[in-house]
Formats: C-alpha cells, structure tokens, sequence
C-alpha cells in the first residue's frame, strides 16, 4: 500500500490499525493532563490569594508559620513596662523578670498559652510578673474589638477588673476569629464589675482603638510577627529573650531560671 493510497485515510482503514488508537489514546491523556494543569494552576492562584487576605491558623494541626519556635534573642526589647499603663499581674515591685506577652484574645495558641502564663505565676510567685499587651490579628475579626473592651474594662475598673475580663473571654472564646460573640462583651465587662452604661459608652466610642494599635505597632517594633509573641525580661539588666508561640512551661521555666541567675 502506497502513501498515496486512499485507505490509509478512510476510517475503516484508520480503526483497523492499532497504532491508530494508541496515538489517539496519547493525544486524549496529553489534552487532559494539559486541562487539569491549567485548572490546577488556576485554583493554586486563587487558593493563595484567598489564604494570603485572610489566613486562619487551624485549631488542631498549626501551620509552620503558627508553631512556636525556639527561643531567640530579637534586636530590639519591647517598651518598658509601664506601671499605670500596663495590665500586670504579680507585683512588680518585689518581681526579678517579667513575662510580656503580646496577644490576641481570638487566637487559638494564645488560648493554649493562657494555662502556661498561670503555671508560671504559680510557680515563681513573686519573682515574676506576667505582663499582657494587645496583638489583635487583622485576620481575626472580633479581636480589635475584644481588646477595645479590656482597655475600657482596664480604665473603669482597674487592673484586677481587666483580669476577670481576660480570663473569663480566653475561657469562653472558641477563637479562629468569632469565638467570643461581641454581643456577650457587656456580659464579660459585668462579671468583672464594669457598670454596663458606661462600658457600653466606652466601647461604642472607641475610646481606646488607637491605644491598642499603638500597642501592637510596638510589639512589632520589637520583633513580634505572630501571637502569642512573648518575652521573658530580667528587671535588673533589661537582658530579654523571645519565645514566639505557645511552647509548653518548660520552655518558659528554661528561658525564666536563666534570667533569674
């Protein structure tokens, strides 16, 4: 049969010969895999883009970027710690180092973390004082709001009232952004003994929303990029060292004995 001839083109001719199927077999796997990597790309991009605006740490399996890392010297210590303008707990007075942690009442590692910070105030007892200050995540939606109240629950109440405040949210809040509903923040403001009228005025006139951004502007100066961003400070010699997330009392107890020596 020559090139020439007829049948090599007809479709009977075509389907007789097997190597006829297997390049049409190819060229369909060839088209198909081309399609899905285009897909593929195309739902990659959107997938970043989306996670890139708005990414939320997993509450069960953290992300690289959310686990705690090792203990590290940073380049620069956080703002010294102000006795009328911090939220302290302990007595400064009588403590040697300080941890300082710079939070967010909707993240999920700094509710893991809330436990560690007690274990340490009962385990050192006045040698240390546990400093809080505002981090709130742009990604968490309540969180701004959440640490608006606290500072107006700080400034009505005092310091032990910011403490009831603290801990009953960091009870109640599942995290992830909308764990603590901004409905029950009246409620958290009462049970620390907050009058409601004027929480309520407070909050609604966002009083202290460029306090808290001040706050976390600062934490970032000094090298916080995540919470729970926390520092073990010794007092005497302002040597400090960073602990970025939620490492279990060991790591701390490590980090604290060394600044205590």
């Amino acid at each position: 049969m020559t090139k020439s001839s007829p049948e090599v083109f007809s479709s009977s001719s075509s389907s007789s010969n097997p190597w006829f199927a297997v390049s049409i077999g190819l060229m369909g796997v060839i088209v198909g895999f081309a399609i899905g990597s285009w897909r593929a790309s195309n739902i990659s991009v959107a997938g970043g883009s989306q996670i890139a605006a708005a990414p939320i740490a997993p509450p069960i399996a953290p992300t690289a970027a959310a686990q705690p890392q090792p203990p590290q010297p940073a380049g620069k210590p956080p703002a010294p710690i102000d006795p009328k303008a911090d939220r302290i707990r302990g007595d400064l007075s009588k403590a040697k180092a300080a941890l300082i942690e710079y939070s967010d009442f909707e993240c999920p590692f700094c509710k893991r973390f809330f436990p560690t910070a007690k274990q340490v105030l009962s385990t050192y007892g006045d040698k240390v004082a546990f400093v809080y200050r505002d981090f709130p995540l742009s990604f968490h939606q309540n969180a701004h709001k959440e640490a608006e109240a606290g500072r107006c629950v700080f400034a009505l109440g005092g310091n032990d009232a910011f403490w009831k405040y603290h801990d009953y949210v960091f009870d109640k809040t599942t995290s992830n952004g909308t764990g603590f509903p901004l409905d029950q923040l009246p409620v958290a403001a009462k049970q620390a003994g907050v009058e409601s009228a004027k929480f309520q005025t407070c909050l609604d006139g966002g009083k202290y929303s460029k306090l808290v951004d001040d706050e976390e502007t600062s934490g970032g100066a000094a090298g916080v990029t995540g919470t729970p961003g926390n520092f073990v400070v010794n007092l005497k010699t302002n040597d400090f060292k960073i602990i970025s997330g939620a490492y279990p009392f060991d790591t701390f107890k490590t980090a604290i004995d060394a600044m205590l020596q």
